[in-house]
C-alpha cells in the first residue's frame, strides 16, 4: 500500500504595518503637552515621570515641548525616571531584566502633579505597579497618566488621561514603539527610528 505523503505546512508569515511614523508622533507628543498643561492650569508643581524603557524618553520629549510652551519651565527639572521592576505582579512569568535606576527630580514628588509617561497602555499592569512604587517615594497632590498607544485589552480599573492614539489590537497582535533614543529599525541600515508598529502572524 503506498502511502500518501502529507501536504507541507504552509510558513507562518509576519505582518507588520507602520501606523505611527516620526512625524505622527512628534505631533501626538505636541498635543499631549498641551494638554497636561490645559489641565494643569499651568506649568507649576509639575513633574513627569516616565518608566522604563521608552516612557523615559517620551518624557523627556514631552518635557521639551511643555518648556517649549512655557519658557519659564526647565525641561530637566521637572523629568524624571520611574523603575516599577520589583513592583510588578507578573515577575515569576516574565523574564528577569536588571532595574533601571529610578531618578526623581531634585524637589521630588510631594505635593506634585505627577504625570505617568508609558508608551504603550495595555493590560494595566505596568501602571498598577507604578503607582505602587509612587507609594514608596512620596505623596503626590494628583497622579495622571499619558501613553502614547492605548491597544485597550485592560486587565485592572485603569484609564490613561492624555492619549497620543487610541489604537483597537486584538489579542493576538503586538504593538511595537521604536524610538531614535532606544531601538534601530533593523535592516541593513540599523539606522534609529521613530514609528509605531503593529505586527501579526497569517
Amino acid at each position: 500500500m503506498t502511502s500518501v505523503p502529507e501536504a507541507p505546512v504552509p510558513a507562518k508569515v509576519q505582518l507588520s504595518r507602520v501606523v505611527l511614523n516620526q512625524a505622527d508622533i512628534d505631533r501626538a507628543l505636541t498635543r499631549i503637552a498641551h494638554e497636561i498643561l490645559e489641565s494643569n492650569k499651568g506649568s507649576q508643581d509639575l513633574v513627569l515621570l516616565g518608566i522604563p524603557r521608552r516612557g523615559y524618553p517620551l518624557a523627556v520629549r514631552l518635557a521639551a515641548k511643555i518648556a517649549a510652551a512655557d519658557p519659564s519651565v526647565d525641561p530637566a527639572a521637572i523629568v524624571g525616571q520611574l523603575d516599577v521592576t520589583m513592583f510588578r505582579d507578573d515577575l515569576s512569568h516574565q523574564p528577569t531584566r536588571p532595574p533601571y535606576p529610578t531618578q526623581l527630580p531634585r524637589t521630588g514628588i510631594d505635593n506634585k502633579v505627577v504625570v505617568l509617561i508609558d508608551d504603550v497602555l495595555y493590560s494595566g499592569r505596568t501602571i498598577r505597579a507604578a503607582l505602587d512604587a509612587i507609594i514608596d517615594l512620596g505623596r503626590p497632590r494628583i497622579v495622571r497618566l499619558a501613553v502614547l498607544i492605548d491597544r485597550g485589552h485592560r486587565e485592572l480599573p485603569i484609564r490613561a488621561d492624555h492619549v497620543g492614539k487610541n489604537l483597537p489590537t486584538s489579542s493576538a497582535e503586538k504593538v511595537r514603539v521604536r524610538l531614535e533614543e532606544t531601538d534601530s529599525a533593523g535592516g541593513a541600515s540599523g539606522a534609529p527610528v521613530d514609528e509605531v508598529v503593529i505586527e501579526a502572524t497569517a
